[in-house]
């Protein structure tokens, strides 16, 4: 299983009311390191072909972010079957390593000609083992 991260600092455009990360960006980021990481693993002839879609997704929040904070986000896909792939995303303070959020997203392969499921190939299965 292969982990794709990236890095974040909280900015004043991240926080709610409260002063801490809005739980609406976390859901944000979750969509955003999913989609760099198809973009990063898939070829261009798998890009122009295939979109995923969100079927169901579930966050936990296990604590809060502030202004500059720097978070580190980590993904990787549990399973992908049929038409469907599991994604997990954890969020992480970087300086105290303490997980703050952990979501799993269900995703659905689509045809960008048919724009409806279809099987996910073993290449693109092989993109996230």
């Amino acid at each position: 299983m292969q982990t794709f991260e990236t890095q974040i600092t909280v900015s004043n455009q991240h926080l709610d009311m409260l002063n801490h990360v809005n739980n609406v960006q976390y859901v944000q980021w979750v969509q955003d390191i999913a989609e760099q990481h198809w973009n990063a693993r898939a070829t261009p002839e798998i890009l122009d072909t295939f979109y995923w879609v969100m079927l169901s997704h579930h966050i936990r929040y296990k604590g809060e972010a502030i202004l500059n904070d720097v978070i580190t986000l980590k993904t990787f896909v549990t399973k992908a079957e049929g038409v469907k792939s599991t994604r997990v995303v954890e969020i992480y303070n970087q300086q105290t390593n303490k997980l703050l959020t952990t979501s799993e997203t269900e995703w659905c392969l689509m045809s960008k000609t048919t724009h409806r499921p279809t099987r996910i190939t073993p290449e693109i299965a092989t993109l996230f083992s």
